[in-house]
């Protein structure tokens, strides 16, 4: 996937690529890949690829997004039905509303308001309408066949009979699944290119999140089906006057070729707000956004300077999850900010750790409903300890209260801070910090690094991914007592840990992996020995329908049956992601003191 290229809609790839011979299809992953190595020559909205010394491509692309099949044209001969479209809309991202800018005026928030599905009138149920039935089902479909596939497996046919589904999801009505469907795609495509931002377990959940939902959803009523369809856009509201206090600020680079930062800021009363500059882009982008002008009314602060200071704004609208609307009658004005250690901030490191655990692991059950911004943000005192390895790569341990916490970088790229800055951590054994992170559940105290502050000097804080750490930003205190990490390997995985590596596998490189009779029974036994009998029996069962075939009358073996296939990895990731949550809540948990003990 060449970042150098504009988003292009789902619609569009599907269409084009459908419009293919079988001969053609054939080629088209090979030929997405030579055309995401071409440069692209941008002139305004339009951005040109030459394909080779007589043959170029064109794609308009206004705001950045090709959102009709005319708007890519190409010189060959065989043009429109040629290759040489399908390829790059093949390698483009794909194109996400969500990034999309908030809504500028009143008359945007009610056009963004009439989107939504309408509610069912009072005392009647609400159910799925027989065109999302279709939708989902469509969805199953092509994401079992994804799954069957594996990474290697799903290349760019299969990727766009995904977006064909997850565009008519989307007119039908299901922006949730649809989304998730893009996710989807946007994964394998990371994936296939050895993306640096692309991580397996992302790819995991997101599959998990589309079968999910596509399953479920032709049964669902009421409140839980409006929960899985979700919302095509945030309804911006008024809101009054607000009084906000700068926290920090969060470079993001998203799989869909979107970048930019988000700002986080609270009120008096612990509520966080977002204010978001996300557009196309890759890292360069995410990593320059600190430093432009946030888009609230009249004020020139830049993000930097806003997660430091505050904003006082009159007329302000926000979202469901507390995104900031930048609309004509919005007002804003700089305001004096507040250090972490001071209220109302510090109110935020007061809630105990557990206690802001199961806030985050409410906040991502299945079926819950939207949550105001930051409910997986985790304010914490830590003491550092040092670095450890994981066969994931390398965290910094620390100590909170008496937990022990593992801390990891929030995105791999190297054109962002967030491995330097843990790496300089790491030769500062106990230092105490106070932090801002993101929970990563599990069965051991995780958490994504995201801003820290020097309890010495509370007024500097270090934006984990977009400030680079030098020594004399942190002086080190004397070590705590007691033994640190010894540098030796951490993972002492969990037997649960067995589960989630098969379902990774499975999504990797598909069904086949896992059909070869006997390669799962170890974990099964260990899963048993270790009282996990449910986990056992679901492997047991993933592994049954791997490799099953059955026979025609003949004998001959017939195409293996992805929709059982998918049905019981479902099974098995819905139990290892419910299993994971109660492991994660318990992690937590501070630990009970022996009687009798000094």
């Amino acid at each position: 996937m060449s970042q150098d290229l504009p988003a292009v809609a789902p619609a569009v790839t599907a269409e084009i690529v459908g419009a293919l011979s079988p001969r053609l299809r054939k080629r088209l992953d090979a030929a997405a890949v030579k055309i995401a190595a071409r440069p692209a020559v941008r002139d305004g909205d339009t951005v040109r690829i030459a394909v080779d010394d007589e043959i170029s491509l064109e794609l308009h692309a206004p705001a950045g997004v090709v959102t009709s099949p005319d708007a890519i044209r190409c010189g060959c001969l065989l043009a429109p039905d040629c290759l040489h479209r399908a390829a790059v809309a093949s390698a483009a991202p794909v194109a996400d509303d969500e990034p999309a800018p908030p809504p500028k005026d009143k008359d945007a928030d009610e056009s963004a308001q009439s989107e939504a599905a309408p509610a069912p009138e009072a005392g009647s149920e609400d159910v799925p309408t027989p065109e999302q039935r279709a939708a989902a089902g469509a969805l199953w479909a092509a994401g079992a066949a994804v799954l069957d596939a594996g990474i290697e497996g799903a290349g760019a046919v299969l990727q766009a009979e995904l977006l064909r589904a997850a565009h008519a999801a989307r007119l039908g009505g299901l922006p949730r699944p649809a989304a998730a469907a893009v996710s989807v795609v946007n994964g394998l495509r990371a994936a296939r290119s050895a993306d640096p931002a692309h991580r397996l377990g992302d790819l995991t959940a997101a599959v998990r999140e589309l079968l999910a939902t596509a399953h479920r959803l032709p049964d669902a009523g009421d409140s839980e089906l409006a929960a899985l369809r979700g919302t095509a856009r945030q309804a911006y509201v008024p809101d009054g006057s607000l009084r906000l206090y700068g926290l920090f600020t969060e470079p993001l680079i998203t799989a869909g070729g979107y970048a930019g930062a988000t700002t986080w800021a609270a009120a008096a009363d612990g509520r966080l707000y977002t204010v978001s500059d996300i557009a196309p882009g890759g890292p360069g982008r995410a990593a320059a956004a600190a430093d432009r002008t946030v888009r609230l009314g009249d004020t020139a602060l830049t993000h930097r300077e806003l997660s430091r200071a505050g904003l006082a704004l009159s007329g302000a609208t926000v979202s469901p999850t507390g995104r900031l609307g930048a609309g004509a009658a919005v007002k804003a004005v700089r305001a004096a900010g507040a250090a972490w250690t001071a209220e109302p901030l510090d109110a935020l490191w007061a809630v105990p750790a557990a206690d802001q655990v199961a806030r985050a692991l409410r906040a991502r059950a299945p079926g819950a409903a939207t949550t105001h911004a930051g409910a997986d943000l985790l304010f914490l005192d830590v003491t550092v300890l040092g670095a450890a390895r994981e066969t994931g790569g390398d965290c910094l341990l620390a100590t909170c209260d008496e937990l022990t916490l593992r801390l990891t970088a929030a995105h791999d790229h190297p054109a962002l801070a967030h491995r330097d800055n843990l790496r300089m951590l790491a030769e500062l054994p106990g230092i105490r910090l106070r932090i801002v992170g993101r929970l990563v559940p599990g069965p051991q105290p995780r958490l994504h690094l995201l801003a820290i502050a020097h309890p010495a000097d509370p007024e500097r804080r270090i934006d984990m991914g977009l400030d680079r750490l030098q020594r004399a930003d942190l002086p080190a205190l004397p070590p705590p007592p007691g033994p640190g990490p010894d540098g030796g390997p951490l993972d002492q995985a969990a037997p649960l840990h067995l589960l989630h590596r098969r379902l990774e596998q499975a999504v990797a490189a598909g069904r086949r992996f896992l059909a070869v009779p006997g390669t799962l029974s170890s974990d099964a036994h260990r899963l048993r020995r270790s009282a996990l009998p449910t986990a056992a029996d679901l492997l047991a069962a993933l592994q049954q329908a791997a490799t099953e075939r059955a026979r025609d009358p003949f004998g001959r073996l017939l195409p293996a049956d992805t929709t059982q296939f998918a049905r019981a990895w479902l099974g098995a990731a819905l139990y290892a992601e419910a299993a994971e949550n109660s492991l994660c809540a318990a992690a937590w948990q501070p630990p009970v003191a022996v009687a009798g003990t000094v």
